[in-house]
This record gives C-alpha cells, sequence and structure tokens, in this order.
C-alpha cells in the first residue's frame, strides 16, 4: 500500500513538471539551436576525423587536419622546450604563471576508528610572474652548474607535484641537464636502480621524500654527489654517506646569483637532444626509462594543444597529478607555453571535502576555480560517487526533480545538444563542487567507462576529452574533439602522429573483422621516443619503417570506427588461457564488472591450469554496509569484508551485472575475496595512473588465491 501510494504521489508530481519540461523544449529549442550554432557542432561531431592513407583496413590512419609542418605557426623557430620557455616569458612578462597555497595551519583528527587524519588549513594562492620564474629558473640552473652539473649529463628529480619540480625542470632544459623523472611513490628497490642506471651525480628531491624513502638507499648510489632538497626548512644531515653534499634549493639559487656563475656560457639543446628519461611506474617487473629528446615532446604537445581550442592566458589549469607521469608533464610544459596560469594541488586537498582539507575551510579547487582539468578515470569515478552519495541524502521531491533533470539532459546530450536550464537551476552546485569554471577535462592513464563520462558532461556542464597515449609516445596518440558527443572511445590520431593495426590472430582480433578493423595499435610520427636507457631487450617494441618514421607497438588492442576514431577494447598482456583452451581478456572483465554499485576497485584473476576466474574486490564501503545492515549483519568493516554472506553478495551483483552486458560464462568470476583496504599508489599495488600492477596484486592475495582455487 506504502509502495503505491509512494508511486502515485510520484506521478501526480511529475505530470505538471513534464508538461513544463515539454513546453520549455518547445519554445526554447529553436532559438538556442541557432543562436549557440548546435547544428553545426553536431555536423562536426559526425564528420570523418582520419582517414586510413594507404586505403587498407589496417591503415596508416591520419588526421584529415594533419598539415606537415609541426613546429604551430603560433611558434616557427621554437624547435626545443627552452625556446618554448623563453618566448612565453617575453609574451606573458608580468602575467601570473605558478600559483601555490601557504598551510596556515595543521591538526590532527582522530576518526572513530581511532585512526589520525592531519587536517589543513590553507592560504589563497601566491602566484609567481613569468618574469620571476624566468629569473628562478636562471639561477638555479646557473647553480646546478656551479656545482659541477655537467651538459648532456643527466640529473635526477624525485619530488611532489609543486612549482619546484617545474621550476627545475626549466633550468634543466635551459641548460641541456637531460632530467631523469621519478614517481614520488616508487619503492624505494626501483629509485636505486634508476638512480644506479643512469649515473646521476645531482638528485633534486623534497626533504620528506630525503628523510622518508632516500635516506635508506642513499648508500648504494655510488656516484651521487649532491641532493638538492626544495623546502624552505633546514634539514638534519647527520647520518646521511660521507661525501654526500646536501643544499637547500635557495642556497644553489644564491649560488647561481653570484655574477661568475650567472655569466657562465650555456649550452643550448638542439632539437636531437636527450631532454628526459622518464622512469615509468609500470604494471610489471622494473621500471623502464624512456629517452625522450626535446623534438619528441614538441611534436607530441603540438598534437594535444590541436585538440584544446582556445588554450591561452584566460585559462587556469589544476595541477595535482604526478609530474612524473607524461600526461602530467607536457600539459603543464603545454599552458606555460599559452600563458595559462598553474596552480598546484593534490589529490588530498582537491576540493572541500578532501581527506586532508579541514571541515568548514576551503579546497584547491573552490580557491583556484579552474578552467582546465586533467584526471585519471580513478578521480572522476571518486567524484561520480561522491555525488551520487550526495543525491541518494535528499529529500523524495529533491531526489525526484534531479533524476528528472539528469535523464533530461542526458538524452539532449546524446542527441548532441545541452539544457541550460537544467544547467542553472540543478547543476550549478555540483559544477562548484569544482570551482565552477571548468570548460574541459581530459581523462588518461586508463579507459574511462560511459558512465562516468555522460556523469561528468551532465552534472559538470563540461566535454570530457578521452586521451590515449603512452610514455613511449610522449603521450599523444588520440583525443576525442571537444564537439564528440560519442562515448567509450578515446578520438582520432592527433595531427602528429598515424594509427596502425595489426594483426593479433591468437586474441581473434584482424583487420577483416566486422562491423569494423581491429587489431594492436601502433603508433608512429616524431612523438615516438628513442627508445629505452641502456636496456636494448625492450627495444623490440620499436621498429622504424621504409620512410624512416619511428613506430611503437603498444600492446593495446584497438578497433576503427568509419569516422576514423579509435576505440580500446583489450590488452594483448591480459589475456589468460584457461584451462579448457578458452581466452580471457582480464582488462575486458574489469572494465564490464566496474559498473557494479557494490565495487569500487577489481582486479580479475586466472591461472593457466584452472578452469574459471577469480577476483579481488575493494568494495563500495557505503553501499555494502548498508546491505549488511539490511542483512542483519554487524561489526567493523573489516569484519563486513570477511563475512561470507557479504562474499556472497558481491557475486550475486557481480554476475547480474556481467550477465546484463553479456560476458561470456567462463569469463565471470566464479569465486571473490573482499579487500577493506583501497588500493592506492602508495600500497604499491597500483600505479600512480591507478593502473593495475597485476605482479604485486598477485603476490599480495596469493594466499587467498590458493584458498579461492581449493588450496592448489
Amino acid at each position: 500500500m506504502g509502495l503505491q501510494s509512494d508511486s502515485t504521489l510520484q506521478a501526480i508530481l511529475l505530470a505538471p513538471i513534464h508538461l513544463l519540461v515539454w513546453l520549455y523544449s518547445i519554445l526554447s529549442f529553436l532559438p538556442w539551436y541557432y543562436i549557440t550554432g548546435a547544428g553545426q557542432r553536431k555536423a562536426l561531431s559526425k564528420r570523418i576525423k582520419a582517414r586510413s592513407i594507404s586505403g587498407c583496413a589496417e591503415g596508416p590512419y591520419r588526421s584529415v587536419d594533419h598539415f606537415d609542418c609541426l613546429a604551430r605557426e603560433d611558434f616557427p623557430g621554437k624547435d626545443t622546450l627552452d625556446k618554448l620557455f623563453n618566448h612565453a616569458v617575453q609574451r606573458f612578462g608580468e602575467a601570473h604563471c605558478l600559483g601555490t597555497r601557504d598551510v596556515l595551519s595543521e591538526e590532527n583528527e582522530i576518526q572513530p576508528s581511532g585512526k589520525v587524519f592531519k587536517k589543513l588549513i590553507l592560504g589563497d594562492y601566491r602566484w609567481l610572474s613569468y618574469d620571476e620564474l624566468d629569473s628562478i629558473v636562471s639561477q638555479f640552473g646557473s647553480g646546478l652548474a656551479a656545482l659541477g652539473q655537467q651538459p648532456k649529463s643527466t640529473i635526477a628529480i624525485f619530488c611532489e607535484t609543486r612549482a619546484e619540480w617545474m621550476i627545475t625542470a626549466q633550468a634543466c632544459f635551459r641548460h641541456n641537464f637531460p632530467l631523469v623523472t621519478f614517481y614520488a611513490t616508487l619503492g624505494e628497490e626501483a629509485i636505486a636502480f634508476g638512480l644506479n642506471e643512469t649515473g646521476v651525480t645531482h638528485l633534486v628531491t623534497s626533504a620528506e621524500l630525503l628523510e622518508t624513502k632516500l635516506k635508506n638507499v642513499l648508500p648504494q648510489i655510488s656516484k651521487l654527489k649532491h641532493v638538492i632538497y626544495v623546502d624552505q626548512k633546514k634539514i638534519n644531515t647527520e647520518g646521511y654517506p660521507a661525501g654526500l653534499s646536501i643544499h637547500s634549493m635557495q642556497a644553489v639559487q644564491d649560488l647561481g646569483k653570484l655574477p661568475e656563475n650567472l655569466e657562465r656560457p650555456i649550452v643550448k639543446p638542439e632539437p636531437s637532444d636527450l631532454a628526459v628519461v622518464m622512469y615509468t611506474s609500470g604494471s610489471t617487473g622494473r621500471p623502464k626509462g624512456v629517452m625522450i629528446i626535446h623534438s619528441n615532446l614538441i611534436a607530441g604537445m603540438t598534437g594535444q594543444c590541436e585538440r584544446i581550442p582556445g588554450l591561452g592566458p584566460d585559462d587556469t589549469y589544476i595541477a595535482y597529478l604526478p609530474l612524473a607521469h607524461v600526461l602530467e608533464m607536457t600539459a603543464e610544459i603545454s599552458c606555460v607555453t599559452y600563458g595559462c596560469r598553474i596552480g598546484y594541488s593534490s589529490p588530498q586537498t582537491l576540493s572541500d571535502q578532501s581527506t586532508k582539507i579541514k571541515k568548514g575551510s576551503k579546497g584547491d579547487c573552490s580557491v583556484l576555480r579552474p578552467t582546465l582539468m586533467a584526471a585519471v578515470p580513478e578521480i572522476m569515478d571518486r567524484i561520480n560517487r561522491n555525488v551520487m552519495s550526495k543525491v541518494q541524502e535528499m529529500s523524495f521531491i529533491q531526489k525526484t526533480l534531479f533524476t528528472l533533470g539528469y535523464k533530461y539532459k542526458l538524452e539532449q546530450i546524446k542527441r548532441g545538444y545541452d539544457a541550460p536550464l537544467c544547467n542553472a537551476l540543478l547543476f550549478r552546485k555540483v559544477k562548484k563542487l569544482l570551482g565552477g569554471r571548468v570548460r574541459m577535462m581530459l581523462s588518461g592513464g586508463a579507459p574511462l567507462s560511459a558512465a562516468t563520462q555522460r556523469f561528468m558532461n551532465v552534472c559538470f556542464c563540461c566535454p570530457v576529452g578521452q586521451g590515449y597515449g603512452l610514455t613511449e609516445t610522449c603521450g599523444a596518440g588520440t583525443i576525442t574533439e571537444v564537439v564528440d558527443v560519442s562515448t567509450g572511445r578515446v578520438g582520432a590520431p592527433l595531427i602528429c602522429c598515424e594509427l596502425r593495426l595489426r594483426d593479433w590472430a591468437e586474441g581473434g582480433y584482424t583487420s577483416k573483422d566486422e562491423p569494423n578493423p581491429r587489431g594492436e595499435v601502433l603508433i608512429g610520427g616524431p612523438n615516438v621516443t628513442m627508445g629505452y636507457y641502456r636496456n636494448e631487450s625492450n627495444d623490440q617494441d620499436f621498429f622504424v619503417d621504409e620512410n624512416g618514421q619511428r613506430w611503437f607497438c603498444t600492446g593495446d588492442v584497438g578497433e576503427i570506427y568509419p569516422d576514423g576514431c579509435l576505440q580500446i577494447v583489450d590488452r594483448k598482456k591480459d589475456l589468460v588461457k584457461l584451462q579448457a583452451g578458452e581466452y580471457v581478456s582480464l582488462g575486458k572483465v574489469e572494465s564490464a564488472l566496474k559498473n557494479c554499485t557494490l565495487i569500487d576497485n577489481i582486479c580479475a584473476y586466472a591461472n593457466s591450469d584452472q578452469n574459471y576466474v577469480i577476483s579481488f574486490v575493494v568494495p563500495n564501503q557505503k553501499s555494502l554496509t548498508g546491505l549488511a545492515k539490511q542483512r542483519g549483519i554487524v561489526g567493523t568493516w573489516e569484519e563486513i569484508c570477511t563475512h561470507p554472506d557479504m562474499e556472497r553478495e558481491v557475486l550475486k551483483a557481480i554476475k547480474e551485472v556481467a550477465v546484463n552486458i553479456k560476458l561470456q560464462r567462463f569469463e565471470i568470476p566464479v569465486k571473490v575475496h573482499l579487500s577493506p583496504e583501497p588500493w592506492t599508489p602508495e600500497t604499491g599495488l597500483v600505479t600512480d595512473a591507478f593502473k593495475l600492477k597485476r605482479k604485486e596484486l598477485k603476490n599480495h592475495y596469493l594466499h587467498h588465491i590458493e584458498r579461492m582455487y581449493g588450496g592448489k
């Protein structure tokens, strides 16, 4: 009876609203359609974006907007990174460039579980102008040279994302010091390996990383002579290896200010000189150092920037992803080149609700109000879950109106249109979570689900460009155009490169597949890097064709649509053959099952001597706790996760989603282990781009694998 009266009330409430929506659509559509040029945008969305230049289904595919000169017309002759920076300084001199928030106070907050969280109150952004940045870059570069750093000799940076990282990079580009980069979350063994492999004598880091991670490994780095920490505080130098000098960044700058050092001649880089050796955090094995020359980065950034309309001094970019990741590094260098402001942040201080922001004080987005933002899918999924959990807490009428507005706008977006009234009345508050001014988001690092992409389109009222690229291609490969209303695809090849498909018969992917050709994605062009540092055994993934163009074999499997856009459908390394001979793509299974509301993250696992798939799951705490309450299960979060009934409930939900998405019977996990602890880069179970580290996950859950496979 209660349910019936609820649905009757809902029908009565919605009838006049549906009538109003219908009248609004009729009266506003035509004026809006012509004023905003919606028809033209829709035509652009459907246009052919790339073609096979050979006429064959396997390609190579090239953007229809491709032109041969890769040094953009905006910057003729600017063929090295130092020239780009000097040009930006001349153009934007006194304008804001890099911004940082001061920590006003820190407090420890004890959680109900007994855990202590550090909470911060942060001030406004303090800005360095282009001229001020130029002066600091000159002084720091000269100081490094005075400390014995030689041109064309590598120098390492192991540091969090912050203004000092970009200062160091620009100083190195100017003085032709190839910069070796490491993720701040890399393990000690990997850092020691990279520092020794590159033979660096100078290392730039932060005080925290020096004291917590580096101190233990420094005795193993025989060639290291100077460590420079970027913080203002003083460090106790006791307990460090003899013969190692430790300096503050300010002290090195002061050294560089001396007339005899500032006037020292600079050996400028050539386009073919090494700019960066970027160590990938890697989802398997030891990290590999990718060798990137100046011309690679210029080409890659040319392609990326062409897909961001109107990029320029009116833009503000929020920087919080790891700068040792090629996506973030190229995004920030591009922003500096085009005169955008860059405000520094972190995943823990991004929004008012972030873990390190004290309740009632402002997160970085609220203060900075960025117009551009890059994100990995894991961050967007998190935003999606936070907003939808807030919607569940609304009153019946609020929730009904929100759902109605969401569905209405979703339909409009799918048709290539918009819903301005919904934006103003319903989604203004949601937009404010990211400052309210974001005009474009770029997603990279891993596939973004169609549901999350649509959610960001609807609630944040901005296009989400999905990109595809690798460290080995300078992060450049494809990016969806702003006007493209499709989901699940990663766009057409950028103007700096070409794509080819190579048949992978074992996996069942060929250029003759219907309705679209499929195969391993190969990327070719001047953005393809020079291979791996002192690691010829891995260089078989690179080759040069008969025209002298470099290509990289990505290991990803793609499908090319008739309009020239790419969709990533599989990964070669994720393929496992079961005992009965069926092939299972673990990545495909994970991507499908992430749509389950009980799941925050999932790793599918299969052993070749077994005949079924198992999985490890990080459950959604709110959803699973609610379900446990309904089933009368009480206890701590750990007790709920280890309860056999909860495992059964998650498996049941997994099977429902798998059947709806039409996974094959043998692809559906038969057993599951629920992990109460989330997987973060700090745990070492995912990379900094939140890709699964399968080897580490396997070792971490070895006991549970044996249990789920019956002790075999």
